[in-house]
């Protein structure tokens, strides 16, 4: 019995070293925003983002329904669904347009907007506003976002409503009592797929600061 419980640990804290060891590839194969920190205080950082190019689809319904649909909408445009590059045909002058794969970045950010969810992509770094390719879906909006500051909260675990709501909460705490003013309401980022351990997950709310 003794040996039997042994193996299982050991097999257990092997499970959980390759997930260790392997988030690191994960993430570092995934480009996220090149941020500035500008103050940090244990697990909040007050952040400078560069001006960002990001897709955006709004879907109504539960906060989990609408992450789910609006990840399905955004992902069909970035595996190819767009208007892509223009190319001639091997018959002759007629065109062919053939949609671009854009590269996943991270995170998926998610935020309330009235009535709806907004969901968006960060768009790669090597596009502008001018070489993003053209969704075909009209419900995807690509906006351009000007540089701006963030108040953040990183936390881990699973991205359920009590975790979110306890670090609104905690950030939203630090907000009053600091000399910052936030805008709007609390955007949600997830950096992770979904089979990644919920300890080894990188969760964040933010809130945008005024200028």
């Amino acid at each position: 019995m003794k040996k039997k419980k042994f193996v299982t640990t050991i097999l257990l804290l092997s499970v959980l070293a390759f997930g260790a060891a392997m988030i690191g590839p994960i993430m570092s194969n995934v480009e996220v925003p090149a941020y500035k920190i500008l103050k940090k205080e244990q697990n909040i950082e007050i952040r400078q983002y560069p001006p960002l190019i990001i897709a955006e689809v709004k879907t109504a319904g539960s906060r989990q329904a609408s992450i789910s649909d609006g990840f399905r909408i955004l992902a069909d445009f970035i595996f190819g669904n767009n208007e892509g590059e223009n190319r001639l045909s091997i018959n002759g002058p007629i065109t062919q347009q053939e949609g671009i794969k854009i590269a996943m970045t991270a995170p998926v950010q998610q935020e309330k907007t009235d009535a709806e969810w907004a969901t968006s992509f960060i768009m790669p770094s090597k596009f502008s506003i001018d070489t993003i390719p053209n969704p075909i879906n009209d419900r995807i909006k690509i906006i351009q976002i000007p540089s701006k500051r963030y108040a953040v909260i990183t936390f881990s675990g699973r991205s359920t409503e009590e975790n979110l709501t306890k670090h609104t909460n905690e950030l939203g705490k630090y907000m009053n009592g600091s000399s910052y003013s936030k805008v709007g309401n609390a955007k949600y980022a997830f950096y992770n797929p979904p089979w990644t351990l919920p300890f080894l997950r990188r969760n964040e709310v933010q809130f945008e600061l005024t200028e």
